[in-house]
């Protein structure tokens, strides 16, 4: 298992970390998403590392912005 934390701007409320955690979640080996509103922080559990292009589409989807480590 394989644990990430990205940073991700524009969230402000609890529908915001539902859909980031949905769309991050629909990623093909991803178990866990936990996401901390007020710090913006989101680990992710994964099988294998993810590809960050995917990870940020996956955030680009749900409306908000990965920033870049």
């Amino acid at each position: 298992m394989t644990t990430t934390t990205y940073q991700v701007k524009g969230m402000t409320c609890g529908h915001c970390v539902n859909s980031v955690s949905a769309e991050i979640g629909a990623i093909a080996g991803v178990s866990d998403v936990q996401v901390d509103l007020a710090s913006g922080q989101v680990t992710v559990t994964s099988e294998a590392p993810l590809d960050p292009a995917t990870v940020r589409a996956a955030v680009d989807e749900a409306g908000y912005d990965l920033v870049d480590a």
